[in-house]
Formats: C-alpha cells, sequence, structure tokens
C-alpha cells in the first residue's frame, strides 16, 4: 500500500503538474508526437492499401513485408535513425521510427477492409457504371469504414505507448518523467508516467470509438428517418 500511497501522493502535488517539465508539459508533448507520427501514418499507408485493395494485385505483398517489419524492434530502428545523419534533425528519428511501426496494422486493416467488401455489392455498382473511383469511394470504402477504424485505434495506442521511447535521444512527452524517475530512483515518479501513458492510451482509443461512430458512412445511411408530424 506504501507505493500507492506514494504515486497518488505524486500525481496530487500540484508542482508536478505545471511549470517547465511538469505534466501538462509532457502531456501536450506526448499527445503532438502521437498526433504527428499518426497523421503520417495515415497518409502514407491509408491510400495505398486502398488502393491495392480495389485492384486487387500486390496488396497481400505489400501487407506481408509490412507486417514483416513488426520483427523489427522499434527501439533498434530509434537507435539506428539517431545515430543516422537524420539524429541530428531534431525529433525525426524519432518520429520516422514510429511511423514505420505505426504503418502494419493501417496497412493490413484497409487493405483486408476493401479486399473483404461484399462482391454482390461491388459488382452491382460496377453494373450501374460506376467508375473505378466511384466504385472506391462510394461502395468499397464506406463497407471497410469499421475495419479501417479498427486499424486506426490500433496504430493510435501502440503510438501512445510506444511513444515514451522518445525520451531516451533527449526528446518530450511522459517518457521524459518516466526516465528521470529511474534517473532519481524515484519510483512513485516512474509508475505515476506508466499510469499517465495507459490513461491517455485508453482515452486516445474512446476518442477514435466515438469519431468511427459519428463518422461511419453505413451507420448514417441506415439511420431511421423521423416520420414527418
Amino acid at each position: 500500500m506504501g507505493t500507492v500511497t506514494d504515486v497518488w501522493a505524486w500525481l496530487t502535488t500540484a508542482e508536478h503538474w505545471t511549470g517547465d517539465g511538469g505534466v501538462l508539459q509532457r502531456l501536450g508533448e506526448h499527445a503532438w508526437l502521437t498526433a504527428v507520427c499518426l497523421a503520417l501514418s495515415c497518409a502514407i499507408a491509408l491510400p495505398l492499401a486502398l488502393w491495392l485493395g480495389h485492384v486487387g494485385r500486390g496488396g497481400a505483398l505489400a501487407v506481408n513485408l509490412s507486417n514483416a517489419g513488426r520483427a523489427i524492434p522499434t527501439f533498434a530502428v530509434l537507435v539506428l535513425l539517431t545515430m543516422s545523419p537524420l539524429g541530428r534533425h531534431g525529433d525525426w528519428a524519432t518520429i520516422v521510427a514510429l511511423v514505420l511501426f505505426a504503418l502494419p496494422p493501417l496497412l493490413t486493416n484497409a487493405y483486408t477492409g476493401v479486399r473483404q467488401a461484399d462482391p454482390e455489392v461491388v459488382e452491382a455498382a460496377r453494373g450501374m457504371g460506376m467508375t473505378p473511383w466511384q466504385l472506391l469511394r462510394q461502395v468499397e470504402l464506406p463497407l471497410a469504414f469499421p475495419l479501417i477504424m479498427t486499424g486506426v485505434q490500433t496504430a493510435a495506442v501502440q503510438l501512445v505507448a510506444t511513444a515514451t521511447l522518445a525520451a531516451l535521444p533527449g526528446g518530450g512527452g511522459l517518457g521524459r518523467l518516466i526516465t528521470a524517475g529511474f534517473g532519481n530512483y524515484d519510483t512513485p515518479q516512474v509508475v505515476s508516467g506508466a499510469l499517465l501513458v495507459a490513461v491517455l492510451a485508453m482515452l486516445v482509443e474512446r476518442l477514435l470509438t466515438l469519431v468511427e461512430r459519428l463518422l461511419d458512412p453505413m451507420r448514417r445511411r441506415l439511420a431511421p428517418v423521423p416520420n414527418a408530424a
């Protein structure tokens, strides 16, 4: 119980939250880094995966290569990039390492979602004379949207957890609280930092779940129309 009490005391101490290096600053840095990496990962993976899923060629190879990349530890990639010329340009080494880490679930889910779109619906849309772009945008993408968002949620949660590595080459984020705690032999600070990362990951997941419900095109199409008075 002593550790729990000490962690609670650390978290409820106002001076730990404000000022230079406080929780609020580190939380903002962590959220920014996660958002930037997620946006870049989506910009790279989703258009490629959606098109490969639509044409049905080369996607399986791309997904398998992406999944094989999961076997490479993100920490090892970060160390190599930090030692490269990229390491002299701020957070770019960390961003590149995290983007590479987030690509597999985005590629896999988006490609699988499009390939698993109801073939009867797809053929009916094609028979109506839809162009390939119209077919992808109006039929395959709405059908694949839930699986795509699952990939986005997975990537986002993984990024929140892994962004703690940014502290190792001197970057910001909640990982700085953990590394500082280890350096000072301050167990309550280490545990508090880990708890804050876990809470942030859960909040991000819930936020993206809400976004999925609000933006799901199939849910909006199937919403009941209120009766006229």
